[in-house]
């Protein structure tokens, strides 16, 4: 865990789930208890990157609606008012704790294999030397592909890598990688470093789908592989205790760890 205490330019992803209850409402309580643990963490003298999922969540929360669209142009005009909600709110309580935020939306064709990212690595650098949070999330608004980066796994891993971060923390649902799904399997057990993606690992995954987010544990894996491609640390953590953010960078065994240096 040498590796983690001490890193110091880190990606956090903030998934659909962590932000949102069933409903698709703002999870007041456990926003704020995130925002004021980042804010701590950035005043530690780290450097924080969110990517950040929800904006369609957030849209049908808004609009009072139960289901996702089937429809793209509908999802598209969700992500537009959910995405203002959560720059808003992002802004508000950040603002808090005298941070401020900067939005950077990004899609495929800008940061895909054939794509030039020196503008994009420029921006993130110049926001960081700003002392500035930038927030990340796919522009689902105007993407032709919908969910090209898979809930934002993918997404936070090639940010990850374009910035040369040091960590990347993924917040989800499940506090960690298990042999099998540990909601079916009583006897599944947490995988607590993982030091190579073998065929064993991936067989330890599923694509579940939820109403709100798009993923499961697979895009997770994705993003462990981009990770060893780029040599930087991952770790997927629960989100239900935010505190555990705290017990990460202090070096105990929380969720599964993606050891690549």
């Amino acid at each position: 865990m040498e590796n983690v205490v001490k890193a110091k330019k880190i990606v956090i992803k903030i998934g659909t789930s962590t932000l949102t209850h069933k409903t698709g409402n703002i999870n007041i309580r456990r926003v704020e208890h995130l925002v004021k643990i980042i804010s701590d963490l950035k005043n530690s003298g780290k450097e924080i990157v969110l990517v950040s999922s929800g904006a369609v969540g957030v849209g049908m929360g808004k609009l009072g609606l139960d289901k996702k669209p089937k429809t793209i142009s509908k999802r598209q005009a969700l992500a537009a008012i959910g995405q203002c909600e959560l720059m808003y709110l992002y802004d508000k309580l950040f603002g808090e704790y005298n941070h401020n935020v900067a939005q950077v939306l990004l899609t495929n064709d800008v940061v895909g294999e054939n794509a030039d990212i020196s503008n994009i690595y420029n921006t993130f650098e110049q926001l960081l030397k700003y002392n500035v949070i930038p927030i990340v999330n796919e522009n689902d608004t105007v993407s032709t592909e919908e969910l090209e980066f898979g809930d934002n796994d993918t997404l936070s891993a090639v940010v990850s890598s374009i910035i040369g971060a040091d960590l990347l923390v993924i917040l989800t649902d499940i506090d960690g990688l298990y042999t099998d799904n540990p909601k079916k399997n009583k006897n599944a057990k947490r995988i607590e470093v993982v030091e190579e993606i073998t065929d064993e690992i991936i067989d330890c995954c599923g694509g579940a789908v939820n109403n709100l987010g798009t993923g499961g544990m697979i895009t997770k894996i994705k993003a462990g592989q981009i990770a060893f491609e780029n040599n930087f640390d991952m770790v997927i953590l629960s989100s239900k205790n935010p505190d555990d953010l705290y017990s990460l960078f202090d070096g105990e065994n929380k969720g599964t760890l993606f050891k690549v240096r």
